[in-house]
């Protein structure tokens, strides 16, 4: 076979499992320029091996680009946590936004990981990360786990049951329904643009956390998360309308990592987007997310949104 024909089938088979592997990387590391470079560093692996040995040889092609995908994004970690290092005010995921009348499908839910649980999966080790993120968002077993990290299955049930006992204690199972979500995310982003403390203060649960993450980039911004009712309302009041806030922000509702947000837009440039987590019973907000670094808003188009 020529290596015109070899490529061609290289890149035939790496383009048929692309939107798995970005999902997969994305879910590892919350950063899409970070899984963009992990993906080219794998399709590099990928056409390296084929043009050595014939792709015959592979039985299963579909795990062994996960497994060249994994091994880079485990490596990618350890750049990223370098980075952190230096990164001024809290982190959060890089947003992937969809259209506001996405369908909620099930089964694309089940790879949809929010951005809340995505803050929960940064305290994990990476190979924890990897080894939930495998599993419980994706199916595998834990021996299919084993192969792709390389780990016997035993040590892999040990990783697994970590990462699990982890993330359910600090992450409630409950999911809210979709039409309960959106209308808890209007009522606050009402109140918020509004400038509606009593609304605020009744829709915020007393232990609410928010985390606004501009990279030193933007003000006003907390330097840390901030907790409690009161803290929140007076940060979220000075963020969205105070003296030092942004002017004639343009509001839109999208999907946020499978989940209804509000993306706030300046002119045409993206200013933040802001999430919601809810508590238990659906009626009150637990947390909030908002990304106002410009760094992480390059991928939010104000010309992809659909008419409300």
């Amino acid at each position: 076979m020529s290596e015109i024909a070899v490529t061609e089938e290289a890149t035939d088979d790496f383009m048929d499992h692309r939107e798995l592997l970005f999902s997969l990387v994305y879910n590892m590391l919350g950063s899409v320029a970070d899984t963009d470079d992990v993906l080219q560093e794998t399709w590099l692996s990928w056409s390296a091996r084929a043009r050595s040995s014939p792709l015959d040889t592979i039985t299963n092609r579909r795990a062994y680009l996960v497994r060249i995908a994994v091994n880079h994004a485990l490596r990618r970690r350890a750049t990223i946590s370098r980075r952190r290092e230096t990164y001024v005010g809290p982190w959060l995921p890089e947003p992937l936004l969809g259209p506001a009348d996405e369908p909620v499908d099930p089964a694309l839910r089940a790879e949809s990981v929010s951005l809340a649980m995505l803050v929960v999966l940064e305290s994990l080790s990476p190979l924890e990360r990897a080894v939930f993120v495998l599993n419980e968002v994706f199916g595998y077993a834990h021996t299919e786990i084993a192969d792709i990290i390389d780990r016997t299955p035993a040590a892999v049930r040990q990783l697994a049951h970590r990462a699990r006992a982890h993330v359910h204690a600090r992450r409630p199972l409950y999911e809210a329904h979709p039409r309960v979500r959106r209308e808890a995310t209007e009522r606050f982003v009402r109140a918020a643009i509004g400038g509606d403390i009593a609304s605020l203060m009744e829709i915020l649960a007393p232990d609410v956390t928010v985390w606004t993450d501009s990279g030193g980039n933007r003000k006003p911004a907390g330097l840390r998360p901030v907790h409690g009712r009161d803290k929140a309302v007076r940060l979220i009041n000075s963020f969205a309308g105070g003296r030092r806030g942004p002017q004639d922000l343009e509001l839109t509702y999208r999907r946020v990592n499978g989940d209804d947000a509000a993306v706030l837009f300046e002119g045409d440039a993206p200013y933040a987007v802001m999430v919601m987590d809810l508590t238990p019973e659906g009626d009150q907000v637990s947390g909030v997310y908002i990304v106002t670094n410009p760094e992480k808003l390059t991928h939010v188009r104000k010309d992809d949104e659909e008419d409300q």
